[in-house]
């Protein structure tokens, strides 16, 4: 016995070594770390259980029979974060590159299937030059089958992606699909084709940092949700994330304990709305002041910069954010804004996460531009996914509710469960200066003096309609609050909504606007 144990302790240690010390030592020198580095930093020390450790390829194509290396480019197995049940995979890209071979893939899904089974999270740690083009088919075929296995686990499982290094072609999509993408500054890219095909296609010049660096999708594209400085802070945020939400989607999201520290007032919100409307604020002072002390995790921070959307908890209970953001285009929406923010949403129906959202939106954004690349379509898309939400949904107005956008923003005529207004909130169908152009156009057109018509009939209009008190008087605001009450109301409101019970119709699945 004691020569077969000899036997495996050698297999273990040649496993452990990947692609060999020249290759270690290479990614070291990118300032990557190793797929079981990346592993060791994110688990719960000890807590790595390795499945298929011995797995090999089976390819005889192009020399392949003579360069077999134990794990086969993946690490894959399971172990606990913070105590909670996780299961991870991690690309090794000293051994062919990361590429994805047949039984590269089968250990994938492996852990996949077994993550289904058991109701636990499931995180990709990507770096992987694509699929092993050796293999031909069965490498593509590998590739379906983890997608399916993705979309099978969508809304199940919490799913994220660490874009490591290289993720190309297409190994982009199986990210695509998961619930959160972190990429690492400098050092990872996604793109469909590289620059030395879009070179030959479209004659542009272009770098790989450019086409698909974390940058350039956390703040162009919006593919990924956080850019992170170095692998270490990448890891950190995986972690982050899942301390907000549950295991699977028939549990309920992780709640620290709270202890009541005195009065929940935060005189600051008083002050926080500048006297003219037009003048801008910053919504994440609001958030600062109404959610637990520095709990707000930002997700997609660089992206559509004019609505905020996270995670943050209130009296110790994870809830999501969806805000406006006046200090960015006057928080208005539009394409991007409305598809990050519905995505968001989703997600926290997903997974039984309350949904709170602060307004102060004056409307959509206009122009050919948006029109031409269908903000009807767009704008829709968070209508659909605010009016489906079954979770805990209150809306807090702070300020400008103007036209579609107050039925979009979880007005309590899409199912919104509770409903506040500051005493500064203009609910209307427009901005009292548009409004008087329109309903007192005879009235202008035929006074003497034409400007001071106008400022009359704009200050009766602002003094009849931009104000909460019409939408309280029809009940769809349910209360008018001082805003430094916000905070009290709010957890209040949450406890009594806690044991909501709300189901849609039967249907295998709504049709959203895609």
């Amino acid at each position: 016995m004691e020569s077969k144990i000899k036997i495996l302790k050698s297999k273990i240690a040649e496993a452990k070594l990947g692609g060999g010390e020249k290759r270690i030592e290479t990614q070291h020198k990118k300032g990557k770390l190793t797929a079981r580095e990346r592993i060791h930093f994110l688990l719960d020390d000890a807590s790595f259980e390795e499945i298929g450790m011995m797995v090999t390829h089976r390819s005889n194509d192009f020399g392949l029979e003579n360069e077999k290396y134990l794990g086969d480019g993946v690490v894959t197995g399971y172990g606990t974060i913070n105590g909670r049940l996780v299961y991870v995979f991690s690309q090794d890209f000293t051994v062919f590159g990361g590429s994805l071979s047949e039984t590269h893939a089968e250990k994938i899904c492996k852990i996949m299937d077994l993550a289904m089974k058991n109701g636990a999270p499931v995180i990709g740690l990507n770096d992987s030059g694509g699929a092993r083009i050796q293999e031909g088919v069965v490498s593509l075929g590998g590739y379906a089958d983890i997608f399916y296995r993705n979309v099978r686990a969508s809304g199940v499982i919490p799913q994220l992606s660490a874009i490591m290094g290289p993720c190309a072609g297409g190994a982009v999509y199986s990210p695509a699909i998961t619930d959160f993408i972190l990429m690492v500054e400098n050092t990872s890219y996604m793109f469909v084709t590289g620059p030395n095909v879009v070179k030959t296609v479209t004659h542009e010049e272009v770098t790989s940092e450019e086409l698909g660096g974390a940058m350039t999708h956390a703040s162009k594209s919006g593919v990924t949700h956080f850019a992170c400085a170095n692998g270490i802070e990448c890891l950190n945020y995986l972690k982050q994330i899942l301390s907000y939400v549950p295991q699977n989607c028939e549990e309920e999201p992780p709640f620290v304990p709270y202890e009541h520290a005195g009065s929940e007032l935060r005189k600051g919100l008083n002050t926080i709305i500048p006297q003219n409307a037009n003048q801008p604020y910053d919504i994440r002072e609001v958030i600062s002041e109404v959610t637990d002390a520095e709990s707000f995790l930002e997700v997609h921070k660089h992206f559509a910069e004019n609505i905020v959307v996270g995670f943050a908890r209130l009296a110790g209970r994870s809830i999501g954010i969806v805000a406006n953001q006046p200090a960015v285009l006057a928080g208005v929406l539009d394409i991007n804004a409305s598809t990050k923010a519905a995505r968001f949403v989703r997600f926290c129906d997903c997974f039984n996460i309350p949904l709170l959202v602060f307004e102060d939106v004056p409307g959509f954004l206009p122009g050919t531009d948006q029109e031409w690349k269908g903000i009807i379509t767009n704008g829709a898309k968070l209508l659909y996914a605010f009016s489906e939400a079954t979770v805990p949904r209150i809306t807090i107005i702070t300020r400008k509710a103007y036209g579609g956008a107050y039925d979009v923003m979880n007005s309590k005529h899409i199912g919104a469960d509770m409903n506040y207004a500051w005493p500064s909130a203009e609910i209307a169908v427009m901005g009292a200066k548009g409004a008087a152009e329109i309903i007192f156009k005879n009235e202008i057109a035929a006074a003497k003096d034409k400007d001071a018509k106008w400022k009359e009939k704009e200050a009766e209009y602002q003094t009849m309609f931009a104000n909460p008190y019409r939408a309280a008087e029809r009940g769809f605001v349910d209360e008018v609050i001082k805003p430094e009450q916000t905070r009290e109301k709010l957890i209040k409101a949450f406890k009594m909504l806690e044991n909501k019970a709300d189901k849609l119709p039967k249907k295998k699945h709504g049709n959203i606007p895609l």
